[in-house]
C-alpha cells in the first residue's frame, strides 16, 4: 500500500544487531528503561514466505483490492480533480468546535494534521494531558487541494505539502499565509493517492529553509527548496519516483528522499543540490510498480545519522548515507508498514496499516526500544503515520490512510501504560501527516 508523506527527520542505525549503535548520547530516563525491557513473543519465521511465496500472494490478492502500494503504475489513474470543498467534510467528520480555543490562542500540545480528504489543515485538542480523551477538532483552515505531509517551525508557521504547492499557515492565528506554487511540473491537481505535486516535507535544522518532495505521475520526482524567509522556491533537485517522505541530515547539510516507486533513497547536498541514488530493498526488486515491498516512510537517527526504514513489520533497513550500506535487523509485527517517528529517548515508532496476504497480522503500532526490543499495540483498522508528544509518553497516530478502511480520526496511545487501551479521537477529514504543537 501507499500512504503519504508525513514531516519528520530521524533515522536508523549503521550496522550490528538493533539499536547497538543507538542514541547512546541521549539520557534515557526510567521509564523508558523499563520500555526498553518490553519483549515480544516469538512468532513464526517470515523470510521464506515474504521472499517466494509473496509474489503469487500478491498477484491474487492485487485483483480483490483497489490500487495502493503495490502500483504506481498509470493504470491507477488518480481521483476526481476538483478541489474537495472545506465546507463540505466526508460523512463522519467530526465538526470543529472554536470554543475549545479562541482564534489566536492555540494551546501548546494542540494536533495539527493534514486533511487528506479535503483541502484542509484541522486543529484537535488531545485533551487532558494529550490522552485523547474528552478531545475534539478546534477549526480547520483551508490549506489547499488533498494535503499530505507537513512540518512545524519554532516560529509557529506550518509548512504543508498540498497537490496545488506548499501552504503556509500561522498557527498560532490558525489563518493561511500563503500558497507556493511547486517550480516541477506535476500536471493537473488531482486529489487521490497517485496525485501528482508535494507529499513528504522537511525543514532545515536552522529553519531557513523547507524541503518538500514533489509526485511527477509517471516518472522521476523533485525536491525542491522553499526560502522560508522569501517564500519562494530557490532551488530543485531530482530524486526518485514518488518521494513519500523528505528528511534532512541533523547537521542539515544533507537531504533525504524516501523514493517509494523507485525502491530507493536520494541523497540531496543541501548547497550545490547534487544527488546520489542508493537501493533499499531488503526484498529485491521484483515486481518493478507491481509490488508491495517498497520504502514508504525513514527517520533520521541523531546518534549516527543513518536512516531506519521498516519494511513489512519483519525487516528494519539501516542505511548509512555515507556508504549507502544497508543492514538489516528483525522486526516482529508482521504488517505492512507506513509511517514512523522517534521518541526523545531513541524508541522507534512505526504504524502497520494492516495485511496484504493471508498469513499477515493486522494494523497495529510498533514501540521499539534502543535495544531493538519491541511492544505490538493492536490498532482498529488502516493508519498513516504517527507523531509523539514532546515528553515522549504519547503516540499519535493518524487514521487517514489512502485505501478504504481509513477513519476520520487519530487513535492516542499511551506508551508508558502498557495496560492502557488505545484512545480513539475523531478529527479531521482522511487526516495524514501529523505534528504537535
Amino acid at each position: 500500500m501507499t500512504g503519504p508523506g508525513a514531516p519528520r527527520a530521524f533515522g536508523a542505525g549503521a550496522a550490528g544487531a538493533a539499536g547497538a549503535a543507538g542514541p547512546g548520547a541521549r539520557t534515557t530516563s526510567a521509564r523508558r528503561t523499563t520500555s526498553a525491557r518490553r519483549t515480544t513473543p516469538a512468532r513464526r519465521t517470515t523470510s521464506v514466505r515474504r521472499t517466494l511465496a509473496r509474489p503469487a500472494a500478491l498477484g491474487l490478492l492485487a485483483a480483490a483490492l483497489l490500487a495502493g502500494c503495490g502500483t504506481g503504475a498509470p493504470a491507477a489513474a488518480p481521483e476526481a480533480s476538483a478541489t474537495p470543498a472545506a465546507t463540505a467534510p466526508s460523512v463522519g467528520t467530526a465538526a470543529p468546535d472554536p470554543s475549545r480555543s479562541p482564534a489566536g490562542r492555540t494551546p501548546e500540545g494542540t494536533l495539527l494534521v493534514a486533511d487528506f480528504g479535503s483541502d484542509t489543515v484541522t486543529f484537535v485538542d488531545p485533551g487532558p494531558d494529550g490522552s485523547g480523551k474528552g478531545g475534539a477538532p478546534i477549526a480547520s483552515v483551508k490549506a489547499g487541494a488533498a494535503p499530505y505531509g507537513l512540518v512545524v517551525g519554532e516560529d509557529g508557521r506550518a509548512w504543508v505539502a498540498t497537490a496545488e504547492g506548499v501552504a503556509v499557515v500561522d498557527t498560532r492565528q490558525r489563518t493561511r499565509l500563503a500558497l507556493i506554487p511547486y517550480a516541477t511540473e506535476s500536471g493537473p491537481v488531482t486529489t487521490g493517492e497517485y496525485r501528482g505535486g508535494g507529499m513528504g516535507i522537511a525543514m532545515a535544522p536552522d529553519g531557513e529553509h523547507v524541503y518538500v518532495g514533489v509526485n511527477v505521475p509517471g516518472g522521476d520526482g523533485a525536491v525542491e527548496v522553499v526560502d522560508t524567509a522569501t517564500r519562494e522556491v530557490t532551488g530543485t533537485a531530482r530524486v526518485g519516483m514518488r518521494p513519500f517522505d523528505v528528511d534532512v541530515s541533523p547537521d542539515g547539510r544533507e537531504v533525504y528522499a524516501t523514493d517509494h516507486d523507485s525502491f530507493d533513497v536520494t541523497a540531496v547536498d543541501a548547497d550545490t543540490l547534487a544527488t546520489r541514488r542508493m537501493e533499499v530493498a531488503p526484498y529485491g526488486t521484483e515486481g518493478g510498480l507491481g509490488s508491495w515491498l517498497k520504502p514508504h516512510y525513514a527517520v533520521v537517527r541523531p546518534s549516527d545519522g543513518a536512516l531506519l526504514l521498516p519494511f513489512e513489520g519483519e525487516k528494519l533497513a539501516v542505511l548509512d548515507p555515507r556508504t549507502g550500506r544497508v543492514a538489516i535487523e528483525r522486526m516482529t509485527a508482521n504488517t505492512h508498514q507506513h509511517g514512523a517517528a522517534l521518541t526523545p529517548d531513541g524508541t522507534l515508532l512505526v504504524v502497520g496499516t494492516g495485511p496484504i496476504g493471508p498469513d499477515d497480522a493486522d494494523p497495529s503500532l510498533t514501540v521499539r526500544a534502543p535495544d531493538g526490543t519491541e511492544r505490538i499495540v493492536p490498532l482498529d483498522g488502516p493508519h498513516e503515520d504517527v507523531a509523539v508528544s514532546k515528553d515522549g509518553r504519547t503516540a499519535y497516530v493518524t487514521g487517514g490512510f489512502t485505501r478504504d478502511g481509513h477513519w476520520n480520526g487519530i487513535t492516542v496511545v499511551d506508551l508508558d501504560d502498557e495496560k492502557s487501551e488505545p484512545v480513539r479521537l475523531a478529527a479531521g477529514n482522511r487526516p495524514l501527516g501529523i505534528s504537535v504543537l
